[in-house]
């Protein structure tokens, strides 16, 4: 199994408020950990055009299902804090960090 780091961007096509951020945060905390956290990198980074950066890491065989997963989980917790996909398009998935044990 490989640990990938996968960011997500989108789009906040209604703007976000401090609360909603919070709550978006703590519901991908869990997937932000060892890796991403030592190279420096911040879970979720907001650009001042609404436009966003989520960096989730993924255990997969393969970078395809680590892509998946974490399209998944961001879309999940996007709804979860209120976000419908319209509200919140997400772009292409990227591995921008991979952890393996080989």
């Amino acid at each position: 199994m490989t640990t990938f780091v996968i960011t997500v961007p989108g789009t906040f096509v209604t703007g976000i408020t401090d609360t909603s951020r919070a709550a978006l945060e703590g519901k991908l905390s869990a997937q932000h950990t060892d890796v991403s956290e030592s190279e420096g990198l911040d879970l979720l980074t907001l650009n001042d055009d609404d436009t966003f950066s989520i960096r989730l890491e993924v255990d997969a065989t393969d970078r395809y299902e680590a892509e998946l997963e974490a399209v998944g989980l961001v879309s999940s917790a996007l709804q979860e804090t209120g976000y419908s996909e319209t509200e919140a398009p997400l772009g292409s998935p990227a591995v921008t960090g991979i952890d393996s044990d080989l």
